[in-house]
């Protein structure tokens, strides 16, 4: 088998995957593509380089996230401004609670939201820091395990764990609201008011043990 057939065989059908990635990463179908092009462009210049019985679509993912550091990341945290997460949560609130869906075969209205949903996801992801962002991505869409995230993201296990761990948490705040419009999960209790602090109890247990 060539070089250029087992590349075709291998590589090209992830590229709707790559595509996915990219998409979430430059929120923009032109750079999207300009992105998936440079990284399949490389991985052909490279393909000697694969090992095969590894893992195709960690080592595309490799050479996407380093593509976006180098030609990318930049322009992308210059867009993004010195936002601070914290506001932009407080901000988009209920705001995330517009669409409804439900099981079975989708219908116009149902495709309609649906689409309103991914757009949620793809907003929220957005904004989560992007460290966390890439690796919810490939561990929760595109289903790489730790190892092979470690791999791509070049750190221990151990952080790859804790970036997935903190970018899911956030995601969580983000979409809650939608996801109890959407009956996905079920609205949570509010919490009752704690009782108040009797200071004339704590000063009488304090003298006690004095």
């Amino acid at each position: 088998m060539t070089s250029r057939s087992s590349f075709e065989r291998t590589a090209l059908p992830l590229l709707d995957n790559l595509f996915g990635a990219a998409m979430r990463l430059t929120r923009n179908a032109a750079e999207a593509e300009d992105l998936v092009q440079d990284t399949m462009v490389r991985a052909y210049r490279f393909w000697d380089g694969f090992k095969p019985g590894t893992s195709i679509k960690a080592w595309l993912f490799t050479i996407l996230r380093n593509t976006f550091i180098n030609r990318y990341h930049r322009d992308v945290r210059a867009r993004a401004g010195a936002s601070d997460l914290s506001s932009q949560l407080d901000s988009i609130g209920p705001a995330l609670a517009i669409a409804s869906a439900g099981p079975g075969a989708p219908d116009p209205e149902q495709a309609a939201d649906d689409r309103v949903t991914r757009a949620k996801i793809d907003d929220a992801l957005c904004m989560v820091p992007e460290d966390y962002r890439l690796a919810v991505i490939m561990a929760d869409l595109e289903g790489l395990s730790y190892k092979e995230i470690a791999e791509v993201m070049q750190c221990p296990i151990g952080t790859v764990m804790s970036r997935i761990h903190r970018g899911r948490k956030l995601l969580h705040k983000l979409l809650f609201d939608h996801a109890v419009e959407t009956g996905r999960v079920q609205a949570e209790p509010e919490a009752s008011s704690p009782a108040p602090v009797k200071l004339s109890a704590y000063r009488e247990k304090r003298e006690g043990r004095a």
